[in-house]
C-alpha cells in the first residue's frame, strides 16, 4: 500500500513541477498562463468529476436497480461494502454483454458501482464479489478524485503549450531577441509536454488500478477470486465488443475498448505507456503472490 501510495504522491508532484516548468519556459516567467491554464483545467475536468456519476451511467446505458430488481448482486454489494466499513454505494446494471464492471461518483457517499449484464451472467459467484471488491476499493481510495487531479493537471499543461504556441506564431514574440523565445525550444516544449502530462497521468490511472486490486484481496483475504475473474474478462474482452466512450473506459476494471497488446521480441512496448490499465498478466500475478 505505502508503495503505490508514494509512487501516486510522486506522479502527482511530477505532474505539477511540470507544469510550472511549461509555465516559465512558454511564459517567459510570467504566472499568466498557468493561471489561465489552470483556471480552464478546473472548469473542464471540475465539472466532468462533480457529474461523474450521470455521465458514466448515461456512456454505459445502464440504470440503477433495487434489491427487488437484483436482490442476490444488491445484497452482496452491501455486504462488502459493510465488510469495508463503507456507505452503501448506489448499484447500477449495464446492459453490455461483456464481462466488466467500474466505479464512479465524487467520493464514498456519492458513489455508484455499476456492473455489465455480462459479468453476472458469465463469472462466479465468488469472482463476481471479487471484481466488487475491486470497485469499492476504488471508492474508498477516492481514485475518481485522484484520477480528476491528474486530468486537470494534464489538460491546463496541454492548454498552456497551445496558447503559447498560438500566441507566438501570430503575436510574433517580444519586441526584441532577448525577450523573444527560442522557437525550437518553444516548439520542442509545446509538442512534448502535453505527451509527458499524459504518459504521467497514464502512469497514475495504472498505479491506482494495482492499488484497488491489492486492497480487494485484503478485504476478500484472498486475490485468487479477483485473479481468475480477470482471466475470464480479458478472455470475453477480446471477443465481445463494447459501446463506451473513449474518456470512460479508464473507470472500468478493464479497458473495454482495443488495447495495444505487446509481442515478445518487438522491442519497447510503447502502447503500454499510453494504457490506463496495467497488463493483465501482472495483475494476475501480483494477486496470486498475495
Amino acid at each position: 500500500m505505502l508503495t503505490n501510495t508514494l509512487k501516486t504522491t510522486a506522479l502527482l508532484a511530477g505532474l505539477g513541477g511540470l507544469i510550472v516548468t511549461v509555465a516559465g519556459v512558454l511564459g517567459g516567467g510570467s504566472s499568466g498562463a498557468l493561471v489561465l491554464g489552470l483556471v480552464l483545467a478546473l472548469v473542464m475536468v471540475g465539472g466532468s468529476y462533480w457529474f461523474s456519476d450521470k455521465l458514466a451511467l448515461r456512456s454505459a446505458k445502464a440504470h440503477i436497480v433495487t434489491d427487488a430488481e437484483a436482490p442476490e448482486f444488491v445484497a452482496m454489494v452491501r455486504d462488502l461494502a459493510q465488510r469495508a466499513n463503507m456507505p452503501m454505494p448506489t448499484v447500477a446494471i449495464s446492459p453490455s454483454a461483456q464481462p466488466n464492471a467500474f466505479a464512479t461518483g465524487r467520493g464514498p457517499r456519492n458513489a455508484v458501482v455499476c456492473a455489465t449484464e455480462g459479468l453476472l451472467r458469465t463469472l462466479p459467484r465468488d469472482e463476481v464479489e471479487g471484481v466488487m471488491a475491486h470497485e469499492l476499493m476504488h471508492v474508498r481510495n477516492r481514485d475518481i478524485l485522484i484520477g480528476s487531479v491528474a486530468a486537470a493537471i494534464a489538460t491546463a499543461i496541454s492548454f498552456i503549450a497551445n496558447m503559447a504556441m498560438y500566441a507566438t506564431m501570430f503575436a510574433g514574440g517580444g519586441n526584441n531577441d532577448r525577450e523573444r523565445a527560442n522557437p525550437f525550444a518553444l516548439l520542442a516544449v509545446s509538442l512534448l509536454a502535453p505527451i509527458a502530462a499524459s504518459l504521467i497521468q497514464m502512469a497514475v490511472s495504472r498505479s491506482r488500478e494495482y492499488e484497488a486490486d491489492r486492497s480487494a484481496a485484503e478485504l476478500l483475504g484472498t486475490g485468487e477470486p479477483l485473479a481468475r475473474a480477470l482471466e475470464r474478462i480479458e478472455a470475453a474482452a477480446t471477443r465481445i465488443p463494447m459501446q463506451v466512450s473513449p474518456a470512460q473506459a479508464q473507470a472500468y476494471i478493464h479497458n473495454p475498448l482495443a488495447e495495444f497488446r505487446h509481442r515478445p521480441g518487438t522491442g519497447v512496448d510503447v502502447g503500454r505507456l499510453f494504457s490506463t490499465h496495467p497488463p493483465t498478466a501482472e495483475r494476475i500475478r501480483r494477486l496470486r503472490e498475495r
